[in-house]
């Protein structure tokens, strides 16, 4: 009965896959081919905490807003808004010619308009305890309760915030803000996971998981190019879900794949030289695009001299946290351990590609091993004579980036001892502030530098907030708080400026380079949108 059953069930695959129209380049019908290497759990919006589930919910859900190739926020299901004076209400008027995908719990099987009561109750959806959903920090510290979320009439919309936030727009764009049916939602339960409805440009069609993932053409999208023709210009999307790296990138040389991201370590020799060009059997074969990608990695330091940890550390002395600032060249291991991939972290902890960065404006620590000495000698410990063994947390992953690191500080004097340990274990002692010395890095949930320097604030101390650092200073607070209430971005900019510049100065944080993301493509594949939160946008793509 077993082998029957499994008969079975692959004739119902095979027909399945088959009446999806596009699965396969046959005449003018043409699929997008992805891998997912790391795996999919959900395409709940609710639930898009990971880059795959981020990638699959962009394309088939809509929020009020969406970003640009610049990281701006513009207009999606909301065509204008409105903030008022004292910024605190978000006034949204939304169109009124989008539509849910059609679903057999929609009267006769069609998908009916999205209306402002569908985003306060997915809006709601984000906050209530019983869906316990992984986006609760969009809304959970902005709003009072349910009825912040107000519905004026079926198009429009308007959210109260409990305090200013000027990034608040940027942040609606995230997938967590996506429309949901209520219908749907609650018919489907737990497994909307896998029964995705949305207004995206694509819709839901089939999932084995682990295996394969099968998305159609929306024939009824909303949105159009600048000529006038409906989006998008692909039939179908395909994913599978090959998790040996190395195996992936095969497929895409074998060009069963039409996209190929990041370069792994296994092979990365293979395809870039170590100043990040491009090999040359390669060139000509398909498109290797490197682009800022908003994620910062870094050597963090505990610097609460209330805690004992700190107490008996040499890196509770400001001078020696400088000085292994400047033991570390960054090119260098940018070079020689990531192939030219990743820009060196010289201009604060805020990264390169995010609105506002400015490379002289912050001045951060360039390799200068000369300095170094200088200020361990200022510290009391010249050529590190005396300084007790310190030791630098990470996990496997990083193990060779973290001894690069302790070579660097072996130069001056400084003697490391490296601790391995497993991520979910180092996350949990960062998230105690119960180690001293630890690898960490910091990745935008939205494209604002505010993202970036609330792990410096007093108030996000651990374990509900991200400063690692334990780093507590009232005039960074105060200029912090200051930005809430500053409208004018640039200003806003320059605030935030101040205080990357005071994270450099009292050096809390060693920056070690700002991400970049690698996109590989088929020569036949146009209209890739790169941009700094590397969002996978796949409506204008053109596969010829």
């Amino acid at each position: 009965m077993q082998a029957s059953f499994r008969d079975k069930f692959w004739i119902f695959c095979i027909i399945l896959l088959a009446s999806c129209k596009g699965v396969t380049d046959d005449g003018n019908k043409k699929t997008f081919n992805i891998n997912l290497d790391q795996g999919l759990t959900s395409m709940d919006p609710a639930f898009a905490r990971n880059q795959n589930a981020i990638w699959m919910t962009n394309q088939i859900f809509n929020g009020l807003l969406q970003v640009d190739s610049n990281l701006q926020a513009v207009a999606c299901i909301a065509k204008k808004w409105q903030v008022s004076s004292d910024a605190l209400t978000y006034t949204f008027n939304l169109r009124n010619d989008v539509y849910f995908h059609d679903d057999p719990i929609f009267e006769n099987g069609k998908g009916r308009k999205v209306v402002a009561s569908d985003f306060a109750y997915s809006f709601y959806r984000l906050i209530d305890p019983k869906v316990a959903s992984s986006g609760g920090w969009i809304f959970s510290d902005k709003v009072k309760d349910e009825h912040s979320f107000i519905v004026l009439n079926d198009s429009t919309f308007q959210i109260k915030l409990a305090k200013p936030f000027p990034p608040f727009l940027n942040l609606l764009t995230t997938q967590y803000c996506s429309v949901v049916p209520k219908e749907v939602v609650e018919h489907y339960g737990k497994d909307f996971r896998s029964h995705p409805v949305g207004t995206g440009p694509f819709k839901f069609k089939y999932w084995k998981e682990g295996e394969i993932l099968v998305l159609l053409k929306n024939e009824n999208y909303w949105e159009q190019d600048k000529d006038g023709t409906k989006l998008p210009y692909l039939d179908a999307v395909k994913a599978t879900f090959i998790t040996d790296k190395q195996s992936g990138f095969m497929s895409f040389l074998k060009k069963d794949l039409d996209f190929y991201y990041n370069v792994d370590g296994s092979y990365r020799d293979d395809i870039l030289t170590k100043s990040g060009k491009m090999v040359s059997k390669y060139k000509s074969k398909f498109k290797l695009t490197k682009s800022p990608y908003l994620c910062t990695e870094y050597v963090g330091i505990l610097v609460d001299t209330n805690l004992a940890l700190v107490k008996k550390s040499p890196l509770k002395i400001k001078k020696i946290r400088q000085a292994i600032n400047y033991a570390i060249d960054r090119d260098k291991l940018i070079r020689y351990l990531r192939n030219g991939i990743g820009i060196a972290a010289t201009s604060g902890f805020v990264p390169k590609g995010m609105p506002g960065f400015d490379s002289v404006a912050v001045r951060g620590y360039a390799y200068n091993p000369k300095l170094s000495e200088k200020l361990l000698v200022e510290a009391g410990y010249p050529q590190g004579k005396g300084l007790p063994e310190i030791t630098l947390n990470t996990t496997t992953t990083y193990k060779d980036l973290i001894e690069f690191i302790q070579g660097e500080l072996t130069n001056i004097g400084i003697k490391v001892k490296i601790d391995v340990s497993p991520s979910a274990s180092l996350r949990d002692l960062m998230s105690k502030n119960s180690v001293n010395f630890f690898r960490g890095s910091w990745l935008a949930d939205y494209a604002d530098g505010e993202n970036f320097l609330s792990m410096f604030y007093s108030k996000n101390k651990v374990p509900n907030g991200p400063n690692y650092f334990a780093f507590y200073n009232k005039e960074f607070d105060r200029l912090f708080e200051q930005s809430y209430y500053e409208t004018d971005s640039e200003k806003r900019f320059q605030l935030y400026r101040k205080m990357d510049q005071m994270v450099m100065d009292y050096s809390p944080v060693v920056p070690l380079f700002y991400d970049q993301s690698v996109v590989m493509l088929q020569n036949n594949i146009s209209g890739y949108n790169f941009n700094a939160l590397s969002l996978m946008i796949l409506k204008e793509i053109k596969k010829s």
